[in-house]
């Protein structure tokens, strides 16, 4: 499940590099107007909860199947139900929406979330009763992981309110990192998935977390591609990820 989690995500990323993109955002119609009229089409707000709620329902789960008899396996399905359970508040109640989502990239999404979730809190179960690690992360991985979600939903509210409502044009953000990276969001998200990874210190966490990095880099250089061939004043000084480096 390691190596399949990693080459997966580390393939999605390549693939936005190439302009195979995910239909959601900004690239949801994206590809020949052919296929894109074959495809089943659900609004963003649908998509989305379709995508998140698995994930969700998987990590509550967590906390009855598995018995809590350690702090880092409370810690991780903790981490996971929060951090899902900000993704479906943030669809209903922060995100404006603009586009819609396909369903073939709703259901691989969703799949994934729910693997991954499943997958990594069930490889914490299989190592109580082990030593543990002799560098003990967790707590940093706390620490983390509070700065990525948190960083994550300001970027994320941000991008919320550079549109009125009903307004379907896409404007260059502002405010917080925006200045730097066009994908601060991202790059928060990856901030919280590292804090992830080092509450649990299991390969299979650390696979997710290096995997969904790569992903996140290649739609965060997409998405930058995207704003310069939109908008003839996007300022050329801002990155896609990093600040003053990617």
């Amino acid at each position: 499940m390691s190596v399949i989690s990693f080459t997966s995500a580390a393939n999605l990323g390549l693939s936005e590099l190439r302009g195979k993109h995910l239909h959601y955002s900004k690239f949801w119609n994206s590809g020949s107007k052919t296929s894109a009229a074959k495809k089943i089409k659900l609004s963003s707000r649908t998509g989305m909860l379709i995508a998140y709620n698995p994930a969700f329902l998987a990590s509550v789960a967590s906390f009855l199947l598995y018995p809590q008899e350690n702090i880092r396996i409370l810690l991780l399905c903790s981490a996971l139900t929060i951090h899902f359970f900000k993704r479906i508040f943030e669809v209903l109640f922060v995100h404006n929406y603009s586009g819609g989502m396909s369903l073939d990239s709703v259901l691989p999404i969703s799949l994934s979330y729910f693997l991954s979730t499943a997958t990594m809190t069930y490889a914490q179960y299989l190592t109580q009763g082990f030593p543990e690690p002799s560098v003990d992360l967790k707590y940093l991985g706390c620490l983390l992981f509070l700065i990525g979600i948190s960083g994550n939903f300001y970027h994320h509210y941000l991008l919320s309110k550079i549109r009125s409502k009903g307004d379907k044009d896409y404007k260059i953000p502002k405010g917080g990192l925006f200045g730097l990276v066009i994908c601060p969001h991202y790059l928060f998200e990856i901030v919280g998935f590292v804090g992830i990874s080092l509450i649990s210190q299991t390969l299979y966490a650390f696979s997710f977390t290096i995997g969904s990095a790569l992903y996140l880099i290649g739609r965060s250089c997409a998405t930058r591609r995207w704003y310069l061939s939109k908008f003839d004043y996007f300022p050329k000084n801002v990155k896609a990820l990093i600040p003053f480096v990617l």
